[in-house]
């Protein structure tokens, strides 16, 4: 390793969860726990490290993913605080490929929120071993049970309580340690430390019987722990780590710890549990990838004597220091100065000084490890899911797959200062954040942009007038929505143009089909031998491709559509790529106008918790939003609405909720598919998106 440290000692793990249940406060008491920081820092007064951003500190959100570092018991703890917001979902997504581990917080009172489906759904893609800590034991409503009952019923994962709360509400005083059978007791003043108790006589029956229940659920999923249950014979606290180790890194079992991380209680006993049962980079499968040119599998074990192998995870232009690409190292070693590939994109890039980050604070170091996540200047062309390897062993890892932006507005330049300036900002800020979008309107003159929701262009807008000092006049939020076919049609497409000398002449004949959604774009060749000449098939699907962007209803891209190359004739002269690409989009276009067009609408995946003396109005104004209502569940006098609606329909919901619950009504909301928009609407929404609004 790069500080000295053995790889059985790291640790990469993140920290994730719903908005609000208090992810970057318990990173926070990590970071001060373990020396790392010497004073403990607050969302609502805007001094923590991880938030170190102007915007977070003023909104009380983590917009962005901070990583840093700390050291327990003789081990290496890296850390990344991410996102709980929708909108912010990429920064999950991303900060998870490159992670080992992670630690789920769920509020002690809601339970399992969207947005922990949302990020749980990320971690079994990335097959990311997890602990949980369910924070906020000292809420009016605090209920351990229900939120483990909730991770079984709605998240489909085996929780087991390694902890069970010592008291709940205002009485939580510390918790009760089911392994060792010890009780802690904690001081809201943080500097003093815990105090070890015997379990109280009220607790004595009830942890004896979670213990039990404990070892024996453990004992069906751990054959080692078994043979000690069937021989009999109690098993021990060593047995018991030992067995929960093997399970959590098996994505078998998830253990479940309590504390309340405001109040200091329980964070250095989650210290213990990341160091005891996530993964050091060693206990994770090696790394898999593919050889650039031939496709062939590779893998790249967790060693510096492999070769090197990085995945870039994230790109920040930083005000003092320039472009910063964060890495993933995977195996082998590099210092300062090494000339590796950019594997994704052929290049050579030569690494610059490398930097051991603590938010937005930076360390030099000489060397990064199979292992290290650092951060690197210098890297010109690397990008977001890119690879960098050594060029003698070139590997290609799977990059990094990021959600569709659905909400777009317009936005123009203040001033002749300001459009000088939007470019470089507007590249700056899609370099950085894969799921912001900019492209330039031909016919209206206008830069789109398009993000994930409402808030995330508003902060998006707002880093421009204040790192970039770009001030924009935007329009209204408008609907990202889609094109697609119904039926299948057959077209052809002739671009024959003579200028007296040389001509062009490209002739082709397509189907288009309607593809299963999410299918995207399909192209088929069954050209017959000498109809097209190969050279010039490249060129015609390169046309068809191309005419996919603009649709034919309203401009919006077309999506779900297969296209087969029929047939076709060339001229043995006047033939060439630029006339069978025009032949190639001409095809499509008329094709997909006889294919009976419609248009596709995101649809959201909306949750509304509510008191409920509102359920009925809130009820009756989601029924004027076309929402689609799944479930209304209860907790105690609350009420949770399960909806899907569509995204048009959604613009300023938030301040309509305030009115109609009096401020005491929530919600959350992401993106979940689309789908066909109704006829009665269809006509309506094509001539706005022309311009001409009824």
């Amino acid at each position: 390793m790069s500080d000295g440290f053995k790889l059985e000692m790291v640790r990469n793990i993140g920290i994730i969860a719903h908005i609000d249940a208090g992810k970057t406060t318990v990173t926070e008491r990590l970071l001060y726990y373990t020396g790392r920081t010497y004073k403990i820092g607050d969302v609502d007064d805007g001094t923590t490290v991880t938030d170190w951003m102007d915007l977070e500190r003023e909104r009380g959100i983590t917009i962005t993913a901070a990583a840093t570092t700390c050291y327990w018991k003789d081990h290496r703890i890296n850390i990344i605080d991410t996102p709980g917001h929708v909108d912010f979902t990429a920064e999950v997504e991303r900060s998870l490929r490159v992670l080992d581990g992670g630690v789920v917080v769920f509020d002690a009172v809601a339970g399992v929120q969207p947005q922990s489906e949302t990020v749980w759904r990320q971690a079994n893609k990335y097959r990311v071993p997890r602990i949980c800590f369910v924070n906020k034991m000292d809420r009016v409503g605090a209920n351990f049970n229900r939120t483990i009952e909730m991770i079984r019923k709605v998240l489909g994962a085996k929780p087991l309580a390694i902890q069970l709360p010592l008291g709940e509400e205002k009485s939580h005083e510390g918790m009760i340690d089911l392994i060792e059978n010890k009780a802690w007791v904690f001081s809201e003043d943080a500097d003093t430390p815990p105090v070890e108790l015997p379990i109280p006589q009220a607790y004595v029956r009830r942890a004896r019987e979670q213990r039990d229940w404990l070892v024996e659920k453990l004992a069906e999923e751990d054959d080692g722990l078994m043979h000690v249950y069937l021989e009999g014979h109690a098993a021990s606290p060593a047995d018991v780590k030992a067995a929960l180790r093997r399970a959590t890194l098996a994505g078998k079992v998830v253990p479940v710890l309590c504390g309340t991380a405001l109040k200091n209680k329980g964070i250095q006993h989650l210290l213990d549990a990341i160091v005891n049962y996530l993964p050091s980079p060693l206990d994770v499968p090696a790394v898999e990838g593919t050889e650039p040119e031939t496709g062939e599998k590779l893998s790249r074990p967790a060693q510096e004597e492999a070769p090197f192998s990085a995945l870039a995870f994230k790109v920040v232009s930083d005000p003092f220091v320039g472009r910063l690409v964060y890495l993933r190292v995977y195996s082998g070693r590099a210092e300062s100065g090494t000339r590796l590939l950019n594997s994704a994109r052929n290049q050579k890039e030569r690494l610059g000084r490398l930097l051991r980050m603590h938010a937005n604070h930076r360390e030099e170091i000489g060397v990064a490890s199979a292992g290290d996540i650092v951060a690197a200047v210098g890297l010109k062309s690397t990008l977001t899911g890119d690879t960098l390897c050594a060029p003698e062993a070139p590997i290609l890892l799977e990059a990094i797959s990021f959600p569709e932006p659905v909400v777009s507005v317009a936005v123009e330049p203040r001033s002749k200062a300001d459009q000088d300036r939007i470019g470089e900002a507007l590249q700056k800020l899609t370099e950085e954040d894969p799921t912001f979008q900019t492209y330039y309107d031909e016919e209206t003159g206008q830069t789109i942009i398009s993000g994930m929701g409402e808030l995330h262009l508003e902060v998006l807008l707002e880093r421009m007038r204040r790192e970039f000092k770009v001030e924009t006049k935007t329009g209204k939020p408008q609907v990202a929505y889609k094109e697609t076919i119904t039926e299948s049609a057959r077209a052809e497409g002739r671009f024959i143009k003579q200028f007296g000398g040389r001509g062009q002449y490209g002739h082709v004949v397509i189907e288009v089909q309607p593809g299963e959604r999410g299918s995207g774009f399909v192209f088929v060749d069954k050209i017959k031998q000498g109809v097209i000449p190969k050279e010039y098939i490249p060129a015609a699907r390169a046309g068809i491709e191309e005419a996919l962007h603009r649709g034919v209803l309203a401009n919006y891209p077309l999506v779900d559509v297969k296209v087969t190359l029929l047939d076709g004739s060339y001229h043995d002269v006047d033939s060439s790529d630029m006339a069978f690409k025009m032949a190639g989009s001409l095809a499509l276009k008329e094709a997909v106008r006889r294919a009976k067009p419609t248009l596709l609408e995101p649809i959201m995946k909306l949750e509304v918790f509510t008191p409920e003396q509102f359920l009925g109005d809130i009820l009756g104004d989601l029924d004027g939003r076309r929402a689609r209502i799944e479930d209304i569940g209860s907790q105690e006098d609350y009420r949770e609405i399960r909806a899907y609606v569509p995204l048009g329909e959604t613009f300023g919901y938030a301040t309509v909720l305030r009115s109609l619950s009096q401020g005491k009504a929530t919600h959350s909301m992401e993106f979940h598919h689309y789908e066909e928009v109704p006829p009665s609407l269809l006509e309506q929404i094509t001539l706005r998106a022309k311009g001409r609004v009824i």
